[in-house]
C-alpha cells in the first residue's frame, strides 16, 4: 500500500510509520526538519529493509507546500492511507498568547490537513477508495487551561474531519478522527511527567494500523483513548 504521513520525524507520525514499515508498504514521510526526516527515515530502513521509504522536508504551514506536497505523492502513486498527523502545541490562553498565534495554529494543525487532503481527494474519489487518519486531540472534544488556540484549532480540524467523513461516504473513502490524550513524545520530555503516567506514541500506532484493517465495509469514526488514569 502507498501510505502518506505527515510530522513524520517523531511522536505518533514516526510510531505509525514504524508500524505500517512492518508489513513492507510503500511510506511517503514528511516533517518540516530535513536533518531529523532523514535520520528517521534512516532507522525505519535499516529496521524494515523491504519496505520502500520516501521523504520530503516541507513546511505544510504554507499552502503551496502542502499541495505540492500532494502531487509529489500522486507522482508515484495514489495513497492508500493518508495521515494527517503534522501539528504544534504553543501554550497560552486567548487573553495573552502572542498576537498571530492563532493564525499560526491554524495553518499548522488545520490548514495543512485541509489543503494536502483536497490535493489527493480527486484522485482517490475516482478510484474510490482510501483511508484518511486526522489526528486530532482530546483537546477537540474539551477546552482547558493554558491551551488557548492550539484548542480552538483542534476543535476546527474534528470539525474538518466529521465534515469529510459524511462527503466522503459515497466514494468509498473512509475517514476517522484520532483524539489521544497525553502520550509520551518528545514533547514530554524534561516536563517531569512520569513516562509510565501516560501513554505510548505506539499506542496510537497499534489503534491506527487496526483500524486500517477491517473490512471495507467498516468505518472506525473517532478513536479516543485516554491514559488509564485520565488526563493530566
Amino acid at each position: 500500500m502507498n501510505i502518506l504521513i505527515t510530522g513524520a520525524s517523531k511522536g505518533f507520525g514516526k510510531a505509525i510509520a514504524s508500524r505500517f514499515a512492518a508489513e513492507g508498504n510503500q511510506l511517503f514521510l514528511c516533517s518540516r526538519n530535513e536533518k531529523t526526516l532523514q535520520a528517521a527515515a534512516k532507522e525505519l530502513m535499516n529496521e524494515f529493509p523491504a519496505t520502500t521509504i520516501r521523504v520530503r522536508a516541507v513546511d505544510l504551514s504554507i499552502k503551496e507546500d502542502a499541495k505540492a506536497l500532494g502531487s509529489w505523492c500522486l507522482g508515484y502513486g495514489v495513497p492508500d492511507i493518508l495521515v494527517n498527523n503534522a501539528g504544534l502545541f504553543d501554550p497560552g490562553s486567548v487573553y495573552n498568547e502572542p498576537e498571530g498565534n492563532l493564525e499560526h495554529m491554524l495553518a499548522v494543525n488545520l490548514c495543512s490537513a485541509y489543503h494536502l487532503t483536497r490535493s489527493l481527494l480527486p484522485a482517490m474519489m475516482e478510484r474510490k477508495s482510501g483511508h484518511i487518519f486526522n489526528i486530532c486531540s482530546i483537546a477537540s472534544l474539551k477546552a482547558y487551561n493554558n491551551g488557548g488556540a492550539y484548542s480552538i484549532s483542534k476543535f476546527a480540524l474534528y470539525g474538518f474531519s466529521k465534515n469529510l467523513r459524511e462527503e466522503m461516504k459515497p466514494y468509498n473513502i473512509k475517514v476517522t478522527s484520532v483524539l489521544p490524550g497525553a502520550a509520551y513524545t518528545d514533547s514530554w520530555k524534561g516536563s517531569g511527567v512520569e513516562p509510565e503516567r501516560i501513554m505510548e506514541a505506539r499506542d496510537i500506532a497499534e489503534l491506527v494500523w487496526s483500524a486500517s484493517h477491517l473490512s471495507p465495509q467498516a468505518c472506525v469514526e473517532d478513536i479516543v483513548v485516554r491514559p488509564q488514569l485520565g488526563d493530566l
